[in-house]
C-alpha cells in the first residue's frame, strides 16, 4: 500500500464574506513567523550568508491571484500549539480554509503509466 500524503489545510487571502484579506503579506507574514518549525536539517543556516527558510509545515503560496498559505497536517504530531496557531489565526480573521492534500506535479503521468 503506498504511503498516502498528508491532509493540508488551504488557509485562502479571503474572507468567507468574499472579501480580500489585508495586508497584502499577510500569507509571508503568517509563514514567516512559523518559520522556526520544521525538520532541525532546514534550520542550519547560520551567519551572514543565511536567510529565512519557510517551514514545510506553514508555507505562503499563490492559487491564481489569491495569496495563500498551505498549513501542512503533520505540525500537529511536531508542535499542536503552532498547529492551532495557525488554524486560529484563519478562524479569528474568518478566512476560508480548505482540507486537501496536494498533488504531487508528476499525478498525471503515473495515473495515466497503467500502475
Amino acid at each position: 500500500m503506498a504511503d498516502e500524503a498528508p491532509t493540508e489545510y488551504f488557509i485562502q487571502g479571503i474572507t468567507t464574506s468574499g472579501k480580500k484579506f489585508r495586508p497584502s503579506d499577510w500569507s509571508e507574514r503568517l509563514a514567516g513567523v512559523m518559520a522556526n518549525f520544521g525538520p532541525k536539517a532546514a534550520m542550519n543556516a547560520r551567519g551572514p550568508n543565511a536567510y529565512l527558510r519557510y517551514s514545510l509545515y506553514v508555507r505562503p503560496t499563490m492559487i491564481g491571484d489569491l495569496k495563500c498559505v498551505v498549513l501542512d497536517s503533520r505540525l500537529k504530531e511536531v508542535e499542536p500549539m503552532a498547529f492551532n496557531f495557525v488554524l486560529n489565526f484563519a478562524k479569528d480573521n474568518d478566512l476560508v480554509v480548505t482540507e486537501a492534500c496536494e498533488l504531487p506535479p508528476d499525478h498525471a503521468a503515473r495515473k495515466g503509466s497503467g500502475g
